[in-house]
């Protein structure tokens, strides 16, 4: 079988690639149920996006009049100026990309959906054997202020260094790309998500903890949306959010594992090894995969204490998670699943 976005391995990955059909139109007008819809979806490549890649192989978008335009994006600055500017629908990444639309840009965007628990891990260089260590080097991240970086500037913090004055910080991009950033004497440690955490490992790199050992319980990847898009097209958008329900369940479900290894092998090129490793990752209670990738409300405070801690937001004090939550859509689809 070819794989599901062959046509990404020819397109460069800062590139937006289509998905069987081109998307430089508008943002589709209300989509009355039923009715053939394309939606413009972007994403981090990695393990996460499993509930899509099951979503469109067992035909749970299709079935539903959806055809995707699937976008991958090199790091999180050009998702967030995507997302406001209209060049694509529906964003899943660290759903603290959101709030820093909504905090940093003032753009009207909302959280829908869960995903992930933060399958991340902080990984160095082989000359790092605690977070003082990197002291006088440099962290590696895809944008400075936002999701996992905090982590990782968390851990630096509570061995007593601040980023700027004992560490660098060096916005390289996406997990693919910090992969490489780690092969330089410069990158001294970044945050991985599978399987680009497992390739690191390969190369000699190290762990020093998951996200979930490090800070406790974490909303990481989820989908957001401009909120009046969602408002103009919510029939389009709970359908889509039903079929990656859908998705979701198929690729937890353990009668269906080896379609769900073929998939992640075959949309990742992974070799079996690997495959194995990332499937596992998403499978693990609290960092992987949610249940019906449903958000984790503590994990999201947990998001906003971290930016109110290391960025000073809000003088300090977070705010209440209701303020960028609409999980109205969700919670409807929800209810027009297959079990």
């Amino acid at each position: 079988m070819k794989p599901i976005f062959q046509a990404l391995t020819r397109a460069p990955l800062w590139g937006a690639v289509a998905l069987l059909v081109a998307c430089a139109a508008p943002a589709p007008v209300v989509a009355p149920a039923n009715d053939p819809v394309t939606l413009r979806v972007n994403v981090f490549r990695g393990g996460s996006n499993i509930p899509i890649y099951m979503g469109l192989e067992k035909g749970y978008f299709q079935r539903r009049g959806i055809t995707l335009a699937m976008q991958f994006t090199p790091n999180s600055d050009q998702q967030r100026a995507g997302l406001a500017a209209g060049r694509f629908d529906i964003a899943h990444a660290a759903v603290d990309n959101a709030v820093a639309m909504i905090e940093v840009a003032k753009n009207d965007v909302i959280i829908i959906a869960g995903g992930d628990g933060g399958m991340n891990e902080l990984l160095v260089r082989q000359d790092i054997n605690k977070p003082a260590d990197i002291r006088g080097r440099t962290y590696v991240v895809d944008a400075p202020n936002t999701a996992y970086a905090l982590i990782g500037r968390k851990v630096f913090k509570n061995a007593g260094l601040i980023d700027g004055r004992d560490y660098k910080l060096d916005p390289l991009g996406g997990s693919e790309i910090r992969t490489k950033g780690l092969d330089t004497p410069a990158g001294a440690a970044t945050m991985l998500n599978p399987p680009w955490n497992f390739i690191a490992r390969d190369r000699g790199a190290k762990s020093l903890g998951r996200t979930i050992e490090l800070y406790g319980p974490y909303q990481a990847v989820g989908a957001f949306v401009m909120r009046p898009w969602a408002q103009a097209n919510a029939s389009a958008l709970e359908r889509y959010m039903a079929a990656y329900i859908e998705g979701c369940r198929a690729a937890q479900d353990p009668a269906q594992k080896a379609q769900v290894l073929a998939v992640l092998k075959r949309e990742l090129k992974l070799d079996d090894r690997l495959t194995e490793l990332t499937y596992r990752e998403l499978m693990l209670p609290g960092s992987g995969l949610s249940k019906d990738c449903a958000l984790d409300l503590q994990g999201f405070k947990n998001v906003l204490a971290l930016r109110a801690d290391i960025e000073g937001q809000w003088g300090g004090q977070a705010p209440a998670p209701e303020k960028f939550l609409d999980l109205s859509y969700y919670e409807r689809a929800l209810k027009h699943t297959m079990p």
